[in-house]
């Protein structure tokens, strides 16, 4: 047998070696490793139920629009349609009762009065079935100009009292009270939600956002209550920030956000100017949890009824609730799903040629849609 040099075996011992593993970019040069974040289970795949609620103004067409991108990526989900709308007295039983079966709805928006005694809708579907936290994920899209890059905000904020609880009365002609009640169970809860959030998303910092220098008593329990679950998150860094603050960087410096925690009412100023920053609201997804039920709808309240010359037009800007609807595929562990429609969405937004008015462009709900439609893998 012929005798090969060292150098020459060197060099066949490496070709027939597998290449090492690359540094992937922005990990501090460390190894390329893949992380198990979904393991299948037995049934995986099998269709679920979801209930639907169409809702007030623009919500039969982004709805319609979702519908139609589930069937035609076969993704295994059906829906229970049910009307409801706005201005009925309650939500009817029929609805809560699906939701408790299905444990999962997505909703167009549902239009609330304005003062006259009839109570929000929205309000009852939160408290009937206790959706704790809402949720709004506000970050620019590529291909989408805006005064800010690099933003990437998680709103997270506490939704079933606050502000919110619905306790007003007169106490004589001209005077009204309205309480405000913190909790420190529903305070602890949604800095738990928050916490495990941006632990699981890799998430490096959560803000509790405030007005404890007024409100000494309500919103100091609540970051009490923060203070004592960021302990429990050594690797997590916390900070607080006054509301009025607060607003002032967000609109300057909104990259200095990652995961925001918040009582009710701030919440939903917070997430609607955080969606103005990145694109307006008919871009930004969001849900509302609870413990055993979610809801998905747009992310930010503003402008999800829409007006009447865009239903007329129907040039209603389904992206938000498309987006939404991948939130919703992943609650329901349909990763693979949820990842399609997402890209789908994305590239429709990124090339500019389908856009409705509100991002610049003027094409119908419809043309968005098959738009999206196409660009499925």
């Amino acid at each position: 047998m012929a005798r090969r040099s060292a150098p020459l075996l060197r060099r066949l011992a490496a070709a027939a070696s597998p290449p090492a593993p690359q540094p992937l970019p922005g990990h501090g040069g460390g190894l390329a490793r893949r992380t198990v974040t979904y393991m299948p289970r037995p049934g995986d795949g099998t269709p679920r139920a979801v209930t639907l609620i169409p809702g007030d103004g623009i919500g039969p067409l982004v709805t319609g629009a979702v519908q139609q991108v589930m069937e035609a990526m076969h993704a295994p989900v059906y829906f229970e349609t049910y009307e409801v709308h706005g201005d009925m007295p309650t939500v009817p039983p029929a609805v809560i009762e699906s939701i408790r079966r299905n444990k999962v709805c997505i909703k167009g928006g549902l239009a609330t009065p304005v003062g006259g005694g009839v109570s929000s809708l929205n309000m009852q579907l939160r408290k009937e079935l206790d959706l704790y936290a809402s949720l709004v994920h506000c970050s620019n899209l590529p291909g989408l100009p805006t005064r800010h890059e690099g933003v990437d905000i998680v709103v997270i904020r506490e939704n079933t009292e606050g502000e919110y609880s619905g306790l007003e009365h007169e106490v004589v002609p001209g005077v009204v009270e309205s309480l405000k009640v913190i909790t420190k169970f529903c305070s602890e809860r949604v800095a738990k939600y928050a916490f495990e959030y941006a632990y699981l998303n890799n998430r490096k910092k959560v803000t509790a956002v405030h007005k404890a220098n007024i409100m000494k008593l309500a919103d100091g329990l609540f970051l009490e209550s923060c203070r004592e679950v960021a302990s429990k998150y050594p690797g997590i860094q916390y900070n607080e920030m006054i509301v009025d603050n607060c607003s002032m960087q967000l609109v300057s410096k909104p990259e200095q956000f990652d995961v925001m925690v918040t009582p009710n009412l701030y919440g939903n100023l917070v997430a609607n100017t955080a969606a103005g920053i990145v694109g307006g609201t008919g871009i930004m997804p969001g849900g509302n949890v609870g413990q055993d039920y979610a809801v998905f709808e747009q992310g930010a309240s503003a402008g999800n009824v829409g007006n009447e010359n865009i239903v007329e037009q129907k040039k209603a800007n389904p992206v938000a609730l498309l987006l939404s609807s991948a939130m919703m595929l992943r609650h329901l562990q349909f990763p693979s799903f949820a990842d399609r429609l997402e890209t789908a969405v994305k590239r429709v937004v990124a090339e500019g040629t389908h856009r409705t008015k509100d991002l610049g462009g003027t094409s119908t709900t419809q043309e968005v849609t098959d738009a999206v439609i196409a660009n499925l893998d």
